[in-house]
């Protein structure tokens, strides 16, 4: 029964935005505007996202509970990835992470002319965060404005293979939660930002946890501090793509198997479906183009 619901919502998807299909090519996918406005959301998101994730992090206040401090950044880091997904998920896939987009490149969720553009518009987005930040804070904390920095006692490959295990936790949680053949009703997003959270509680103290290269490079911008900078670059890249191989090609029960769509449709030709009557809406009738596309409508799933 979930498999019906989630047919039905993927159809409307489709019928509402089947003139919004993605062209093909390069260079036709650089002329549209479905492209630029995601683009443009990432780069907004990726902002608000740094902005506020690196703000429970700046000293403003004299900090007497270090494990306290630590549940802070992890909530605020966590909860505000859940929130920008939920704003703009919908419109480019709510990455906000250059390693996100590269994984989901190497996937063949996307092209990869797309996760350059995110890409660029993410580091663009961070460095305008943490400028934002750095304006709006004390001279006092510029030094620190939210900087990711390694454990003096752990040496920079520990750090990056802290990075790149945290960041190949994150987005295998990403492939599970939003894959398209998987019945969930839970939420992604909220599943996310509860991956966010759980990886920054156990990585603050090592690395700061950033799985993130964008949010690395505003802060480290912004700071004027580029210390193993390149570990927050490697390190989550390499977990990415470690995550997106791994997710495709090993744990994804679904390869080679009957996508949800064609199963769904399978289901509702069966004798036995309940067929929801014309009464359902709202004028007593279906819209015309119910009946007169219906054998078309069901031969594309």
């Amino acid at each position: 029964m979930d498999g019906y619901f989630v047919h039905i919502a993927n159809r409307l998807e489709k019928i509402r935005t089947a003139a919004d299909d993605r062209p093909s090519g390069i260079l036709n996918e650089l002329k549209t505007w479905e492209l630029w406005r995601a683009v443009l959301a990432e780069g907004i998101a990726t902002l608000l996202f740094v902005f506020i994730g690196t703000m429970s992090a700046v000293g403003i206040v004299p900090v007497t509970d270090v494990t306290g401090n630590f549940v802070r950044i992890a909530l605020a880091f966590g909860l505000m990835i859940a929130i920008c997904i939920q704003m703009i998920g919908h419109v480019s896939g709510g990455h906000m992470n250059p390693a996100v987009s590269i994984a989901m490149a190497v996937a063949m969720e996307i092209s990869p002319t797309r996760a350059l553009f995110y890409t660029i518009s993410q580091c663009i987005g961070a460095i305008l965060g943490s400028l934002l930040l750095k304006g709006v804070s004390p001279s006092t904390v510029h030094s620190n404005l939210g900087l990711t920095t390694i454990n003096s006692d752990i040496s920079a490959g520990q750090g990056l293979a802290c990075e790149l295990i945290f960041t190949l936790i994150l987005v295998t949680s990403i492939f599970g939660t939003t894959d398209p053949n998987r019945v969930l009703f839970g939420s992604p997003a909220l599943g996310i930002g509860l991956t966010v959270t759980v990886c920054h509680l156990a990585g603050i103290p090592f690395t700061g946890a950033s799985m993130n290269p964008a949010r690395s490079l505003g802060s480290s911008v912004a700071s004027d501090s580029f210390g193993y900078h390149w570990v927050y670059w490697v390190g989550p890249i390499l977990g990415g793509i470690c995550a997106a191989l791994i997710y495709k090609y090993v744990f994804s029960p679904y390869n080679n198997k009957m996508k949800m769509e064609d199963a769904a449709a399978l289901m509702m030709s069966s004798n036995d479906m309940v067929a929801i009557p014309r009464s359902y809406y709202k004028d007593g009738s279906a819209p015309s183009f119910a009946v007169t596309n219906e054998k078309s409508e069901s031969s594309q799933f």
